[in-house]
């Protein structure tokens, strides 16, 4: 049987900081957008959640929040795929677009609920519940990550590819974007939407080479 410490390649006298080191280096390999599957990296952060419980430091219980010396505060965050829109012939100006989402059965993959702790990125606290949610350079230097927030505040202290008109309709950077309301309702994925085309890295070598096969 492979042990956690086996997945994420490190030895079982590992200490905290080692094994958080490992782990972020861990799913950034494994991540569907650099070449990984949504598979791996959910056991990737399943190692990682059993050494902490078994350490000093607590996994994080989404449910049990409260520290309000923090300035950001705990957010309850809905989610909706983007690439789902097209197959319900939904639509990001949709006043409803979060009725339908609750009232049709979609994934939890492409629809749900989670909490964003404070000081917790909303990219960090989807991959912290076990999401792999598109990524590349994590600095605000392109859109991968971008979600469109539909409802609620999401600050975004660095920014240098999403121009003032995009902002301006509520798309976000997800990688150093933190949640400034108790709720927010956000549509992730939004690689796909066409007018970011231009803002986004291009694949990874090796991701490429997957494409052609």
């Amino acid at each position: 049987m492979v042990s956690s410490f086996d997945i994420l390649g490190i030895d079982p006298d590992a200490d905290d900081a080692e094994i958080d080191r490992a782990y972020r280096q861990r799913v950034k390999e494994v991540h569907p957008d650099h070449g990984g599957s949504a598979s791996e990296f959910q056991r990737v952060r399943t190692a990682y959640e059993r050494l902490k419980a078994d350490g000093e430091t607590p996994v994080y219980d989404a449910e049990n929040v409260d520290d309000p010396n923090h300035r950001h505060p705990k957010s309850r965050v809905e989610y909706l795929n983007y690439e789902v829109l097209d197959d319900y012939g939904w639509s990001l100006s949709d006043e409803d677009l979060f009725e339908k989402a609750a009232t049709t059965q979609l994934d939890v993959v492409d629809y749900g609920r989670f909490l964003v702790r404070p000081h917790e990125s909303l990219l960090e606290a989807a991959e912290n519940r076990g999401f792999a949610w598109p990524f590349a350079c994590r600095g605000g230097a392109c859109a991968n990550c971008a979600v469109a927030v539909i409802t609620g505040e999401l600050a975004m202290p660095v920014n240098h590819i999403l121009p003032s008109e995009m902002s301006d309709r509520g798309i976000r950077l997800s990688c150093n974007g933190m949640p400034m309301t108790e709720t927010m309702q956000v549509v992730y994925n939004l690689k796909h939407l066409p007018e970011l085309d231009d803002l986004q890295l291009p694949p990874r070598p090796f991701e490429q080479a997957c494409a052609r096969e």
